[in-house]
């Protein structure tokens, strides 16, 4: 993304954030947005079942009218934005594996470990292949995680999740390089081992 499209993009979060947006200049953000969510939907879908019935493009709209609709948010940016949508897609999934599991009331569920794949596939653009007992097992561990250590599971969260660079997350975290990637390495040591017990 060029530093002027950058720029307008952080000018129309600021506006909406403080209240001060039109809806006209809140519309102007999509077209601004759509690719580089669409990038991070299409990670997302990467690690998700072949046959999942929810789509990128769809994955993609319900987290730009999650993000739209929220007016407690001070927005700071670029970074902030994609951090944020990372989080909302992740909720998205989460409660769509939840709904289609209460459906099928565990039919067809198997007792999965995550421990060779989280070790593998982790990484940012990796593609695990996660069926849904697989995500909601990482995100019951990820919410262990938080429970212990918020940093570390918002670090998992913005690598992980929304392909944030160590970069990226140490500004969105506003701590130095070194402290995300010491978070990155021990919690996903304590994830493998969370996920193989």
């Amino acid at each position: 993304m060029n530093s002027p499209t950058r720029t307008r993009i952080t000018e129309i979060l600021t506006a909406t954030g403080k209240g001060r947006a039109a809806p006209a200049q809140a519309e102007q953000l999509l077209p601004l947005v759509y690719d580089e969510m669409k990038q991070m939907a299409g990670r997302f879908m990467a690690r998700e079942r072949r046959d999942h019935t929810l789509q990128t493009t769809g994955l993609v709209h319900e987290a730009y009218l999650r993000l739209v609709d929220q007016s407690r948010v001070d927005w700071q940016g670029c970074t902030h934005f994609r951090a944020v949508a990372a989080q909302a897609m992740r909720r998205i999934l989460i409660d769509h594996a939840r709904a289609r599991g209460s459906e099928k009331r565990g039919v067809g569920w198997r007792r999965v470990t995550l421990g060779h794949e989280l070790a593998h596939e982790i990484a940012p653009g990796g593609g695990a292949g996660l069926d849904m007992a697989e995500l909601l097992a990482l995100n019951a561990a990820l919410e262990k995680l938080a429970a212990l250590d918020p940093r570390e599971a918002r670090v998992v969260e913005l690598r992980f999740f929304g392909g944030l660079s160590v970069e990226e997350a140490a500004d969105e975290l506003g701590v130095s390089r070194r402290t995300v990637e010491g978070d990155w390495t021990h919690a996903r040591t304590w994830l493998r081992r969370e996920l193989e017990s």
